[in-house]
């Protein structure tokens, strides 16, 4: 008998049907890793810290962080977007650092009836005043509207004509709550009774960030794909970095967890090219907006999450620019960043949005890696859809090798045995590699085939006779980013041009 068989017992003598299952050559499912977002429950709440959560619902996470707490604030702006997708949190204890503060002052005396408006974050907040309030008769309604709305990020506490509003949470997070009054302008209906006015100063003063290394110990060798952090400073990371890195990391040979890290930073273009320019990370990609953007860092750090796990886990090599992020409001008109600030951002590895149709949108997502190992510039990892192509490829490679040749005999080239017998060549690998390639290549991740095959190396290790090696040279898909055209018009076409 030359059929290799798994659980059929070769002498065996009761008569009977004995049939095998063998599903080494049906498998065609390739895991796509879930989102993780990581950050801060309230004080109060009852939910394990420092322990990866399955998280379905923004309503799941407001009974178990609480309302208003940077995981709930998170998770509503993941959810807005990505509905279905898997989602983990890991709330991480609170920081030993401070909680940002900022002002409300108003002043005069309302002389006509209106309603003031204020934005804390994407959020508005609305008080009635009718003709002749005072400035304290409006800080009261104002400040009670604030602490009504328990999803806000702050509360509040009103002296007279003041509200000093306090951030929910310890850390350095709490500086990038924005306040507004009138974001659409009186244009958009929005404008402040006449006779009052309010004076903002901003949230400030908040310090700390939480232990990475207690968040890092949580993930353990769970797979997750985006993974979406609100602590930007540069501690916090460099601990990432570390355990995404190539060498002992979750892209590391021995552990093939993969994944892509998704930060933000709110910033002038001069801060921000500084800022890009510490880092150097394939698996890092830090989204840079300017500092009037009007929602929390946090939040924005969801809802780019969500798009991309949308975008990316149809089709890791197609570009996520003009990906919407719902629910977010961007920097007024006139406080966006230019073409130019946008060129000098991508050029110093920080990430961009734009803005088209009012609606805050991807323009690319490029990885904080700019120069190789002696220096010099390299933008082999520049775009992040590369590293995810990567993942894709790697991962597929590992199921077919795993599924059809996790126990097979290795022979060389040429070795004569019997049809049935579990046993592979190096011959064979390269048949199988480039049977997948062609699949690959079908499915719009890679290209030139012919290439490919030429170049592909696969040989038994002449050391190991247990050991195959191989050189993989796929040429990945490219991204059509750019669109140059020459309009060489003409007002009249010369009687020679005309054939």
């Amino acid at each position: 008998m030359t059929i290799s068989f798994n659980t059929v017992n070769a002498n065996l003598r009761v008569p009977g049907f004995y049939p095998e299952m063998d599903n080494s050559a049906a498998n065609t499912l390739q895991a796509s890793g879930p989102a993780l977002l990581i950050g801060h429950a309230l004080p109060t709440a009852q939910m394990t810290l420092n322990s990866p959560m399955i998280m379905p619902s923004a309503e799941m996470i407001q009974q178990l962080a609480g309302r208003g707490s940077q995981l709930h604030r998170m998770v509503q702006a993941y959810r807005r977007i990505d509905a279905v997708g898997e989602l983990f949190v890991i709330a991480v204890p609170e920081t030993m650092g401070t909680e940002a503060k900022g002002d409300i002052t108003i002043s005069g005396t309302a002389t006509d009836s209106g309603v003031v408006t204020l934005y804390i974050g994407n959020q508005r907040i609305l008080a009635a005043v009718k003709k002749s309030d005072t400035a304290n008769t409006v800080a009261a309604a104002l400040g009670k509207a604030i602490n009504d709305n328990e999803d806000l990020p702050v509360t509040a506490t009103i002296d007279a004509d003041k509200i000093s509003l306090t951030a929910k949470h310890k850390g350095l997070t709490g500086n990038d709550i924005p306040l507004m009054m009138n974001y659409y302008s009186p244009t958009g209906g929005e404008n402040t009774p006449h006779g009052l006015n309010i004076t903002i100063t901003a949230m400030s003063g908040g310090a700390g960030s939480p232990d990475m290394d207690s968040v890092i110990s949580a993930m353990g060798d769970l797979l997750f794909d985006f993974i979406g952090l609100p602590f930007s400073d540069t501690a916090s990371l460099q601990k990432m970095s570390a355990e995404m890195n190539d060498t002992n990391g979750r892209w590391s040979p021995y552990q093939r967890l993969y994944g892509h890290v998704y930060t933000a930073k709110k910033a002038t273009v001069g801060e921000l090219v500084a800022f890009g320019d510490t880092f150097n990370d394939p698996h890092l990609t830090i989204a840079g907006y300017e500092k009037a953007t009007q929602t929390a860092l946090d939040e924005l750090v969801a809802a780019r999450l969500a798009r991309c796990a949308i975008f990316l886990r149809n089709d890791p090599a197609r570009p996520t620019h003009t990906g919407e992020l719902n629910g977010v409001l961007p920097a007024p008109s006139g406080k966006r960043f230019t073409l130019t600030e946008q060129q000098s951002l991508l050029s110093h590895g920080i990430a961009t949005a734009n803005v088209e149709g009012g609606v805050l949108r991807i323009q690319r997502d490029v990885t904080t890696y700019q120069k190789n190992s002696y220096g010099v510039a390299d933008n082999s990892y520049l775009d992040s859809e590369t590293l995810y192509t990567s993942a894709y490829i790697l991962r597929r490679l590992k199921s077919v090798i795993t599924s059809k040749y996790g126990r097979q005999k290795l022979a060389d080239d040429g070795t004569r045995f019997g049809a049935g017998q579990a046993i592979v060549t190096p011959a064979v690998i390269k048949g199988e590699l480039c049977a997948v390639y062609r699949q690959l290549e079908n499915e719009g991740i890679v290209e030139n085939f012919d290439a490919f095959r030429q170049h592909l190396i696969v040989e038994r290790n002449a050391n190991d006779p247990n050991r195959i090696d191989v050189v993989f040279p796929a040429d990945y898909i490219n991204q059509l980013r750019v669109f140059a055209l020459a309009n060489q018009f003409r007002l009249q076409y010369n009687q020679g041009e005309v054939v």
